[in-house]
């Protein structure tokens, strides 16, 4: 069996469409708006698709199979195709929607978000996904930052907005297409729904020429603190990072026996030629605002995969999803996946379809990576993949056997992809094996946040995009991520990783879920406290749980307080937990 390495190199070498070569597209002169990447060189993919348009029209050659299973019903391609084609031309010779125009989507995971994020690559126009849990000053916020033209939102949104206090909607919004309405329709309102049922006509996509450091999306950071910022993602970027997902799943089918030279054409092309091979069939659970969410949906389209939406989650659902629509992979939040391999139900339900279970979004507690093994005979491959945002998702992988091996780890980085670890107050590079700032460098990394020049400056220095993540790198080229810059517990001079506390917490059988924090203290400067959600039924006390640490940790990593909660931890739409809540509910 091929290792990594090798697999790597047979399926980058020249002659394959994964060739990996030298660009100084790295480099750019100051205030060029298509470059914030300072000098120097990089790597990038010789044959990446040019933009997300590409990729959309090469949709066209998996005709009649599934795309998209929802609530009520399947979309396939093939009328994938026609309706959004149908609604890029409404957008453009309708509403105005020129190249760069902003467009923002506003719901939950609906068919329409996948068809509106579609037609507004297919015109060159900026899609920018909205948090769907924000309130209406959030949104209208977002919209006004962004100077969006159309909003398309679902029925609950559209409410939400048309009911505050004063008018958030900014005028630079000129009509609102809304998905499932929920009331009868307001002026500058369109019943999108509706439109797409009368839409039954063969329709060509509009003309349009986009460039690949034309600007894609404006996606929206979590904002736990402050104001979010918009993250700009272009065409370069999310193409990117589509043909290093598609080149991760190549290695792994040729570490699993695959003959490289089945995967040099690319994923599509090898599916297409491999009937035997189960058909790509992806589970839904990230929200399409998260980027990780958005990067699923392309991905999946991006070689012919039927998508399985999850409106909400509810875990005997995803059971039965997984089973009926013999979904090979699913990715999720922790916490979620916490639920399901531990669900009463899961027994109920046949999940031999699934190859790849993953995790991401928030630190992933190593005994999940055992819980999959476990479920699964090691059948199944875990999954965790780093990154964020502004590195348009994962920049770090880790899967399968060295997973299972490496759990605390986050992976390697993808091939594409510089990383470095710097003293983040020096910004100097430190030794193998040290803990600093994480940053990154390569064509994945967004091109700076909108509007913000100064922040934009500030967090991505000569290229690199500063994290605010402290990890290191192994003698073996592993990442790790050890906590959150500014969420570092120092602790009578001591440092105290949140995340290393938090992993052994969650070992403990009567935690359901765990955050440590650190709390002011009148002679240490701060104490560690954690705050424990247990599991139903389950009994513990604060000592017992003080004792788990102290078996496994350093003394100043056992928490001082041990808090219980009755009720979820404050966690935001993509499952972070608000830490920013829990200290000053500590420090009531």
């Amino acid at each position: 069996m091929l290792d990594r390495t090798q697999a790597l190199a047979e399926l980058t070498a020249p002659d394959s469409v994964f060739a990996i070569v030298d660009s100084d597209r790295g480099g750019g002169p100051s205030g060029d708006r298509s470059s914030n990447h300072g000098s120097g060189r990089w790597r990038e993919y010789a044959s990446a698709p040019a933009t997300l348009r590409t990729v959309f029209e090469g949709t066209a050659a998996f005709g009649t199979a599934d795309a998209l299973v929802h609530e009520t019903g399947r979309i396939s391609y093939d009328e994938q195709l026609r309706l959004v084609a149908h609604l890029a031309r409404h957008l453009a010779e309708e509403l105005g929607v020129r190249k760069g125009d902003r467009v923002a989507i506003a719901m939950r995971n609906h068919p329409e978000w996948v068809l509106a994020f579609w037609a507004t690559q297919v015109l060159g126009a900026v899609a920018v996904p909205l948090n769907a849990w924000w309130t209406a000053d959030e949104l209208g916020y977002a919209l006004a930052d962004s100077g969006t033209c159309v909003l398309v939102a679902d029925g609950e949104r559209a409410e939400l907005l048309a009911a505050a206090e004063e008018d958030v909607v900014p005028t630079s919004v000129r009509a609102v297409l809304v998905a499932h309405p929920e009331g009868p329709m307001r002026p500058g309102m369109t019943d999108l729904s509706a439109a797409l049922t009368r839409w039954s006509d063969p329709c060509p996509l509009p003309a349009a020429e986009i460039a690949p450091d034309d600007d894609a999306t404006i996606i929206y950071t979590s904002g736990t603190t402050g104001r979010s910022k918009g993250a700009v993602g272009t065409q370069r970027n999310h193409t990117t990072n589509l043909h290093t997902i598609q080149l991760l799943q190549a290695v792994q089918l040729a570490r699993a026996g695959v003959p490289p030279e089945m995967l040099t054409k690319g994923m599509p092309a090898f599916y297409a030629a491999a009937p035997d091979m189960p058909r790509p069939s992806a589970l839904q659970v990230y929200p399409f605002f998260h980027i990780a969410g958005l990067v699923g949906m392309y991905a999946a389209a991006g070689q012919g995969a039927k998508l399985s939406l999850m409106r909400r989650w509810d875990t005997e659902r995803a059971l039965q999803l997984i089973e009926s629509e013999h979904v090979t992979s699913a990715t999720m939040v922790p916490t979620l996946l916490r639920r399901l391999l531990e669900s009463p139900a899961r027994g109920k339900y046949d999940l031999s379809s699934l190859l790849s279970l993953g995790a991401g979004g928030a630190p992933v507690p190593p005994d999940l990576v055992d819980g999959v093994g476990r479920m699964s005979g090691r059948a199944v491959s875990p999954l965790n993949g780093y990154g964020t945002t502004e590195t348009t998702s994962a920049v770090v992988a880790n899967s399968g056997e060295e997973y299972y091996a490496h759990p605390d780890s986050v992976g390697r980085p993808v091939p594409v992809v510089d990383v470095a670890v710097v003293d983040p107050a020096t910004g100097r590079e430190v030794a193998r094996g040290e803990t600093g700032e994480l940053r990154f460098r390569g064509p994945h990394i967004a091109r700076g946040y909108w509007n913000r020049p100064e922040e934009s400056a500030s967090c991505f220095p000569d290229g690199w995009f500063r994290t605010g993540d402290l990890g290191y790198v192994d003698g073996d080229g592993l990442v790790y991520v050890v906590d959150r810059l500014k969420d570092v517990i120092i602790r009578g001079g001591e440092n105290v990783y949140s995340a290393e506390v938090e992993a052994v917490l969650f070992e403990h059988p009567a935690v359901a879920d765990v955050a440590v924090v650190g709390v002011p203290h009148r002679e240490l400067g701060e104490e560690v406290a954690a705050v424990v959600e247990t599991q139903p039924g389950a009994v513990v006390s604060a000592a017992e749980l003080r004792g788990h640490v102290a078996r496994r940790l350093a003394a100043f990593k056992v928490p001082t307080i041990v808090r219980f909660s009755e009720r979820p931890l404050p966690r935001n739409a993509v499952g972070k937990v608000l830490k920013r809540e829990l200290r000053e509910m500590l420090t009531l």
